[in-house]
């Protein structure tokens, strides 16, 4: 016979899912005690109207909705003033602090938001829930090309428009002459740019290197250069010559 100790610490480890071991072709236990079988699952149906019979009838009326009973849900409580309420009576400790905040208890108060919030709305019997389906595209439209001859129409209006206004910039500069004057306003002179920096002690020394016999010769040998580049690979055409080209 075992005794009552052993007989609860067996009935316990029904609800314990660490102790329970996997079953051939059954689904895993939980540990979870279930209602009997006379319990209902889900939430009450509070609209009466009327069930199977008037759907497969269409309807015809509805019966008056029961207020389902709402229990008012009681707000929080308010340790702030708490806590205020027992320094002003003298309890500072923790202690003295619990055992006031067990005999006392303070509520908080509720605005208007959430008062508004805990409200049950209303939806109208007309109401339709979903997205509103689009309308139909018109075929004899598409049939009779009525899009393509309504964006030929706003091209032209657009050009049209774009043509006015090019009209309307002629006719005012019509009549009015350049004069030398304007001209010269309008001008920019050129400008050269300022020579890169140099350090004075070497700005009147002249080159220690001339590669060439003469500014004759330089000259000359630019001149070839130049003609003779267009036949010659590279960026600067001081590469080879290239075969022709169809």
């Amino acid at each position: 016979m075992t005794s009552p100790a052993v007989a609860t610490r067996y009935e316990d480890s029904y609800d314990n899912p660490l102790l329970f071991k996997s079953e051939l072709g059954r689904p895993f236990q939980r540990g979870f005690t279930l209602p009997s079988q006379e319990f209902t699952y889900g939430r009450p149906n509070i609209t009466k109207d009327g069930g199977a019979a008037d759907a497969v009838s269409g309807w015809p009326h509805y019966t008056a909705i029961q207020n389902a009973p709402r229990k008012d849900k009681q707000p929080e409580r308010d340790f702030v003033a708490l806590n205020k309420a027992c320094v002003g009576a003298g309890l500072v400790t923790a202690q003295e602090q619990f055992e006031y905040r067990a005999t006392h208890d303070v509520r908080r108060r509720v605005s208007d938001e959430e008062k508004n919030k805990n409200k049950m709305k209303r939806i109208p019997a007309s109401m339709t829930f979903g997205v509103s389906t689009r309308p139909s595209t018109p075929v004899f439209d598409l049939l009779e090309h009525k899009y393509q001859d309504r964006w030929l129409q706003e091209r032209r209006k657009s050009e049209m428009s774009k043509r006015e206004k090019v009209q309307q910039k002629q006719n005012l500069n019509k009549g009015i002459y350049e004069t030398r004057a304007s001209l010269l306003r309008k001008h920019c002179p050129p400008v050269d740019q300022p020579p890169l920096w140099q350090m004075p002690k070497f700005q009147k020394q002249g080159p220690h290197l001339e590669t060439f016999r003469s500014p004759e010769a330089r000259e000359a040998a630019f001149t070839h250069h130049g003609s003779d580049c267009t036949a010659r690979t590279g960026v600067f055409g001081h590469g080879v010559y290239e075969g022709a080209k169809n």
